[in-house]
Order: C-alpha cells, then structure tokens, then sequence
C-alpha cells in the first residue's frame, strides 16, 4: 500500500470501491474515475505550497478566500492571471468595479494578420476571489502578488498552436471556437473554454452584453462540466433550467457556511471530476496542461529567486487546473516547462470597464447570474460578519476599506489534512427555513415594476408569485425559493400573452436582484489619449465620465472657442462606434465653418472604445492619421475609397501634407484598377475636391491635376469595354462618361487629346437597350448624332410593336446620361411625352409600371432634374392644356426670323438709335470721327454689305480658296 493510499483518504477510497464494484456488478472505469479523484485530491491537499482553489466570480470562494487570507496572512499570493497583466492592477482603486484588466494589440508580428486587432480581457468584480487577493496584497505591507499564468502573447501563440494541430470535432460535443474560427480575429470565447449553454434563456443581446467586444477572456476556475450528457445529467436530476442555477443550489449555498479545508477539497473534487470526464480533445488538453506546467514553472522560478517558504504563500487558481497530474505539479515538481518566447507583436495594456451582462455573455452564464452572486456575496457578509478586503480608496465603495493588518502573523505548523469530503458527502442536504419577510418583499417589488413597465399587474399578482414561488420550490425539492424558483414564478403570473414595454418580467426580476452593475475606469486610470479628450471637450461643461447622453450645445459664433471642441467630436463621430457622438445640428462640409451645433454625446457609456482608441495614439489625430493611411495603404483599397480619406483629412485635420500624400495614392490606385466599379463614387468625391480646392487654394495641387489627366485617359481606354461588360451598370457607364464630359476642359487644358475620347465612343457597341441610348447621349454631346436624328431614333423605337416593351430601358439610359449630357433633360421630357402620346392604352398600361419602376430603380437621384425641366416645359395650370402646343412640335414663326433682322426691328437696335451717346464714346475712343448715317437702318439685305462692295478682295480671295481644284 502506497502512502497516498495510507492517507487520511483510506477509509474514502474504501467506500468508494465498494461503491463502484456495487453499482457496476465489479471492477471497471468507474472504480478508477473515483478512486482517481480522491487521488487528486489527496495530491494537491498535501502540496507543501498550499493550494486554493476558486471559482469564476463565486461569492463562496470570495468568502472563503477573505477567511483564509486573513487566518493565514501569506507572504506571497501566486495569482492565475496573465503575467503581463501584473502593472495594472494597481489602477484598480482608480475604477468602480467590475472593470476588466485588457491586453490589447492593433498590429501583429508572428501571429496571423488576420486575427488582429487582438483583444484579452480579464473581468473583475468585488464579488471574486481574485478581487479579495488582489486588495490583501496590495494593501498589505510586505506582501507581493506574483501573477503566473501565460501571457497574452502566449493565449494566441497557443490559440494558433491549436489551429494548426487539431483534429475533426464531434458536432454533439461542446467545443471552444478558436480565435481564427472568425474573421475579424477577435475570439467571443472563454480562455478557460466553456461551452455552450445546453438550456435556458440567452443572454441580453444589448450594449452592457457587448462591452468586452470580441475580446478572449480570461477567468479564473471557470468551473463547468465539459462532458455534455454529464451536465444534462445533473441539470435534469437536479430540477434546474441551466449550469448557474445548479452551481448556485448545490455548490454555493452548502460551501457558503463551511469551513477552510471543507471547502477546499469540495472545490477540489469538482474540478478533478470534471477534469477526469473531460471529453480527450487533444488541443484542448494540451493547453490546459500547458498552462498548469507554466505556472507551476514561474512559482517555482520565484521561490528559488526569492527564496520564500512554500508555507508562506498562497496559489490561488481555478479549481481546474488544482487538480492537475502533469509532471511539473507542486515546488518539487519532476521536470521542468520550457516557455516559448514571446512574438514581436507590440501589447497595449488598460482598463475597460465591465458589466455582470458583459461578464455573463461573454463566459456563457445565465442571464441575472452574477448579479445574483453579487447579491449573494453582501448578503454572506451581513451574516457571517466576514470583513472583506477593499482597496484602499477603491471608487464605487460605500465605506471605507480598514487598513490590513501591517504584517503577517507568526503561522503556526499546519495541521494534518484530515477527510472532510466523507462527511460532506454523506451529510443531508441542509434545508433553509423560508423566509416569508424577504419572499413577501420579492413578490411586492416585481409586482411594482411591472407596473411600471406597462403591466396590468395587481396585488392578486403579488399573492399568486409568493404561493407560486414556494410550489415550484417544493416540486424541486427546496424548502427555501430560489431566486431563480422566484423568477420562474413571476414570468409565469405576471407576463401573459405579450410584453408590453421593453423588458419582460426575467430581466425585470434580474433588475430587482441586483441588476446589471456597469464599472467605470477612473480618469487617473485612463490613457494619456482618453484623458486628453477629457480635457480637450471641459469647455462644454459636460460629465462625461457619467454613463448616459449628454446634450452639448455649442455656439461657436458667440464663443469662437468651442470651435476647438467641435473638431474633437467630429473626429471621435469618425473613431468610434455610432452613439458615442452624435450631432443633432450642424455639418461639416468642405470649405465651410461651422456658427452652431448640437450634439449628444456619451463617453461615458462608450467608454471602453475610448480607451482602445488610446492604445493606438496619444491624441485623436495621431490615430486618425493612423486609421486614414491605413484605409488608403491597405490590400483593398480602392480609388473611392483613398479619394474618401484625402476628404476626411482635409475635413478633419486640415492637413495639406497629409491630404496630398493620400492624393498621390489615389493615383496609384487608379492605374491599378481595371473596370469602371468605382467610377460613380469617385466622380462624387473628384467633383466636390475640385470644387474646394477651385474657392480656397490659389492654384490646384498637383496631384489632382495629374488625376484628372490620368484618369481622362484611364477611363477612355475602360469605356468601349464597360458599354459592353455584363457586369458594368448603367450608372457606372454614366458615371464615367460623366468624368470624362465633366472634367474634359481641365483635361484639354493639361494635354490631354480628345480624339482618345472620340475613338473610345466610336468603338463602343453596346447591347443593352439603356447602354445604347447612354452612347446615343454621348454621341450627340461630341456633336457626332444631331438631335433631328436622335428624335427620329426614338420615334423609331416606338413604331416598332417589337421594341416597344423594352422602351422603359432606353429611358434609363436617357435618364442616366443627364450625368454626363445635363443639356439633354429637355429631350428626355420629350421622349417621356412622345411614349404617353402615342401609345394606346392596352400598350401603355401594362407598360407604365416598368416605366415608373425603372425610373425609380435606376435613376432616383437624377428624377429631380427631370421633374424640373418638365414643370418648366408644361403648362402651369391646367385650363391652359388643351390649347398648349409642345415646343417640340412647333415650328418656326418666319415673322421672328425677320425681326431679328436690323431693319425688322431686332432688338438692341432701336435703343442705339435713341441714345446714341454710347457709340458716339466707342467712337471717340476708337479715333473715329464719321458721324451716324441717318439711312443705315433702311437699307435692304443684312448689316455688313455695304461693307463687301467697298473691300471686294476679301470675298474674291474666299471664292478662289473654297473653289474646287
């Protein structure tokens, strides 16, 4: 018989394997599981570096974890955290709890490219047993805390690892996402991986559910069971809806009220029970042990630096990893792990603050479950007098934290484990006597907030949910509701058939237990660009630091200082997600200045985005230049898309440098493209360039030159092949002719040939019926189809019984080439009244719909200049209809032609006559003394004959040149 099995454990072992051999008719697997566990545990009791074990945010271990520190007072806490996490924690005080600990990296070297940003957080509340060693070391003279867990850099090193190495999965069974299973890179997974919820309700898809983001958490004892037919095991034998009601049952309340080695091998039993039912994914068991060989590797590194006694310190992890059999295990471990260097990425570290939603979505808690333990936990302190641990000035706090105790007391030699589980094990459960006070005040209390919420609730409600509350109590073998029993009763008879306002009666009943808590980080905890945001908008007069919105209204043209503070919110409307600065009134547009605005603003409530934004600069700017060369300089960037930031940073840095920089890019991505994708997007931006640097700049930069030139020519070569690419829209092939037409001066006046745009037209042969009428457009404006023939087109299309259906389509095409041919709306208007003319009714109904959806589909924004030029061509009243002729359909009055002759009274003439004292000036001016002639107005033919038979050689020297040869 070994020594383990001579241990104080012989007579559990005994027990057990009588257990086993009863149950499963002789000796199997199951003997060796349980005698395994009662070796586990049996290992880590008699570790010489004593072992607690905890679980995430469990109000019992926080309460055991308070008792312990301050019976034993170790000199040294080894705490499962990440090692690089360790400067932060003194910040803590500077924060309202839950705030979670962040590691945070923008831009990667030696992981993927595609995982970044990378994000690993760590929640803390006061409610945890990480939060009670971190206050007892830090506020404890002489204390260190020693954080030993893998760095962040390791959690994706091992994440890729695992990609690169793991093996097919078994749908049936839980599995951890990896950080690479989603494009954006950031892994919504547990580091301890949890899997996912087998029942209950979902967490609350809002704002506090997302305020870790994509982040990796990492927790300490995420005690779940991995095995799934296991944890639907316990869930249906145990009569509860999902894992936190069953842990809050079974394994909270027993342990809240035991003693020190009581708890610890109870904690230690869970966790080599689940650990030993663990399903064998290879990738997942070599992290977890990997983990376990590193940090019992740096405590044994720091207790051979330090030379500490293994009796003076406390290791503090989940009860997980205390029951691990890797050979590295305890001070006197057999071999030693060889930790992997770091990459070269480049870590931000902060904090951001948390929420128990945030904290419940994020390790796949049920809904209400940690405030529930928050809850819990003051109630424990109210009735065991237990006093917590605070950090000294920690905000949030409502008394203030005692001072500890300033050294550690002489610890006397620890006594011999001895067998607590056998005892645990065989005790009945404890039931607690109801508490109809506090029940009563429960069905009071959600009976109020329904009402409050649209609930036709009553005080029959109120009996219904305490009798309802004690039923399902007994049909689960409870003596003493639960909040979740009493939940379950409220949803039962207060919500009816429909929720009336936002929250149904669960999240009402969350609320009332506690509700989602929301930390906040500190100002003196913030990082150098957060603060400088705080200081940059105080002129507003503002709290931000409060969660909520807050209406900020800015008059610049009476206080020309505040223009100051409305660059800084236009540039965090640009960084950070909607809702964090949102203006009311007032827009920022080029080449204008802003007089007044209003804004809501909530910082306080989006303070997490602000913090991730200081890890990537110092100031607002830094990062905005950050994130606009990044969207020119990256892999996908298109021309609208570089065009769109030499906007941005005119607009909101006003840097030229910068601006020109980016042009120069632009054009170098235009060359690189070849179809007409973009053409739409960067004619819009190229246009509104132009037209600012055209008022505010003596002369155009260069670079928008060289565009508009190279573009010219760029889009003339795209042009035959657009009008006959699938692929390309009409809009497109509008747009881009409307580059070509619109810039085509500024393009001659730079060198440009337009033959290369006659060419490109000549040889486009489109086959779609809304690309040939865009090329009849575009012929007609280079002076290659006249209007006459254009008429005759479409009067051809409309005789023809074949082409009629399709004639909306044409239309689309005349619509869109107002883009490039804006001189064309008067003919569009005609076409559009020549269709409703002349077709007949059986014709034009079935037809109209097509019209009217086409128009609309295909050219909304160019409808209002159509709209225009018809309200200018129609009649304006409708008595006028019947006699109105269209000015299509006219023909010419010879009597106008002859009045704009100078004898037939054209215009201007007798206004010479009758104040001749402008000519006689001309005159004069000239050196011209000839008087007026008095018959020059009668003379027959047009002004300018007279003058042909005095100087004839002008004429005979024309004849002979135009003369056949």
């Amino acid at each position: 018989m070994t020594a383990a099995q001579q241990g104080p454990f012989t007579g559990l072992r005994t027990q057990l394997r009588e257990a086993a051999a009863a149950f499963a008719g002789g000796p199997d697997a199951l003997e060796g599981i349980l005698l395994g566990i009662v070796d586990d545990v049996d290992r880590a009791v008699r570790e010489p570096l004593e072992i607690f074990p905890v679980c995430h945010h469990s109000p019992a271990s926080a309460l055991a974890m308070a008792r312990r520190l301050r019976e034993k007072q170790p000199k040294v806490v080894y705490l499962e955290l990440c090692e690089d996490m360790a400067p932060l924690l003194t910040e803590l005080r500077n924060c309202r709890l839950p705030v979670a600990v962040q590691a945070f990296a923008t831009e990667v070297d030696g992981l993927p490219a595609d995982w970044s940003p990378l994000s690993v957080v760590a929640p803390i509340t006061e409610a945890s047993a990480e939060y009670q060693a971190i206050a007892y070391a830090l506020d404890t003279p002489g204390v260190e805390l020693v954080l030993v867990d893998r760095s962040s850099d390791h959690v994706f090193q091992w994440e890729a690892r695992g990609a690169e190495t793991c093996q097919p999965h078994d749908p049936s069974e839980p599995h951890e996402p990896s950080a690479r299973s989603k494009p954006s890179a950031h892994s919504k997974t547990s580091a301890r991986s949890e899997p996912a919820q087998p029942a209950g309700p979902a967490a609350p898809a809002d704002d506090e559910a997302a305020l870790h983001g994509d982040a990796v958490g990492v927790g300490i004892g995420d005690l779940r069971p991995r095995f799934a037919e296991l944890e639907e095991h316990l869930l249906r034998h145990g009569r509860v809806r999902h894992w936190s009601e069953w842990w809050h049952q079974y394994v909270e309340l027993p342990l809240a009220d035991s003693d020190h080695d009581t708890y610890r091998q109870v904690m230690l039993l869970i966790g080599s029970l689940f650990r030993r039912l663990a399903p064998g994914d290879p990738r997942r068991l070599r992290v977890d042990e990997d983990r376990e060989r590193y940090m019992w590797t740096r405590m044994r590194e720091h207790l051979a630096a330090t030379g500490t006694d293994p009796a003076d310190c406390l290791y503090v992890c989940g009860a997980f990893h205390a029951a691990g059999r890797v050979a590295e295990f305890g001070v006197g471990g057999a071999r030693t792990f060889e930790i992997g260097p770091r990459t070269a990425t480049t870590w931000q570290h902060g904090l951001i603050p948390s929420s128990h939603a945030a904290i419940e979505a994020q390790f796949g808690l049920a809904p209400g479950s940690v405030s529930i333990a928050a809850t819990e936990w003051a109630k424990n302190l109210r009735r065991t007098r237990v006093e917590p641990f605070r950090l000294a000035g920690q905000a949030g706090t409502r008394k203030r934290a005692k001072a500890a105790r300033p050294g550690p007391a002489p610890v006397d030699a620890p006594a011999p484990a001895s067998d607590r589980l056998s005892g645990f094990l065989r005790r009945p459960p404890v039931l607690d006597r109801l508490d109809e006070s506090e029940l009563l005040g429960w069905s009071v209390e959600i009976v109020r907030a329904a009402r409050r919420n649209g609930y036709l609730a009553s005080t029959a409600d109120a009996i219904a949910v305490f009798e309802t509350s004690i039923l399902l109590a007994g049909m689960r073998d409870r003596a003493k509701p639960t909040p979740y029993d009493f939940q379950d009763a409220a949803v039962t008879c207060i919500e009816k058939d429909s929720v009336p306002g936002r929250r149904d009666v669960g999240r009402l009943v969350e609320i009332m237990m506690g509700g989602d808590r929301t930390g906040q980080v500190g100002y003196d905890a913030l990082p150098p660009l957060a603060r400088d945001v705080h200081d940059r908008l105080a002129p507003l007069g503002l709290k931000l630091q409060q969660r909520g919105v807050r209406r900020a209204l800015l008059d610049i043209a009476a206080r020309p200082e505040l223009e100051k503070c409305s660059d800084v919110l236009w540039m965090l409307r640009y960084l950070m997600p909607q809702g964090a600065a949102r203006p009311i009134m007032g827009e920022r547009r080029l080449g204008e200045r802003p007089i007044q605005e209003s804004w809501d603003v909530a910082l306080g409530t989006h303070q997490r985005a602000l913090i991730e934004l200081g890890y990537e600069g110092v100031s607002i700017e830094q990062v905005l230049e950050q994130r606009l060369r990044r969207t020119a300089y990256g892999p996908r960037a298109t021309t609208a898309a570089v065009l769109e930031a030499v906007e941005d940073a005119t607009l909101h840095l006003r840097s030229r440098r910068l601006a020109d920089e980016l042009g120069t890019r632009a054009l170098e991505v235009l060359a690189t493209e070849r179809s007409v994708d973009g053409a739409p997007e960067v004619l819009r931006r190229v246009r509104r360039l132009l037209a600012y640097y055209r008022t505010s700049e003596p002369v155009l930069p260069p670079w928008i030159e060289s565009f508009v030139q190279t573009g010219y020519a760029h889009y003339c070569t795209l042009l035959p092949t657009a009008f006959t690419d699938e692929d390309a829209t009409v809009r497109q092939v509008a747009a881009t002719l409307g580059f070509l037409f619109g810039m085509e001066g500024l393009a001659l006046s730079l060198g440009c040939d337009r033959t290369q745009l006659e060419l490109a037209v000549a040889q486009s042969h489109p086959g779609e019926p809304a690309k040939s009428a865009l090329l009849w457009a575009a012929q007609t404006r280079l002076g290659g189809l006249s209007r006459a023939e254009l008429r005759a087109r479409c009067d051809g299309l409309l005789g023809n019984p074949l082409v009629v259906p399709a004639y909306p389509r044409y239309l689309s095409g005349f619509l869109h080439a107002l883009e490039p041919v804006p001189d064309l709306a008067d003919f569009v208007v005609e076409a559009v009244s020549n269709a409703f003319a002349r077709l007949p009714d059986p014709v034009l109904l079935p037809w109209l719909p097509t019209l009217i959806g086409t128009l609309r589909a295909g050219g909304a924004e160019l409808a209002p200049l159509l709209v225009r030029e018809a309200g200018r061509t129609f009649p304006a009243r409708l008595a006028d209809l019947d006699a109105w002729l269209p000015p299509w359909r006219a023909e010419p009055d010879p009597g106008a032609v002859r009045s704009a002759r100078p004898g037939g009274g054209g215009c201007g003439v007798p206004l010479l006559t009758a104040h001749p004292a402008t000519c006689d000036a001309v005159a004069a001016l000239l050196g011209c003394d000839d008087g007026w002639d008095d018959g020059w107005d009668t003379q027959p033919g047009p002004p300018g004959v007279a003058l042909v038979h005095a100087h004839p050689g002008t004429a005979t020297a024309l004849a002979a040149l135009a003369a056949p040869t």
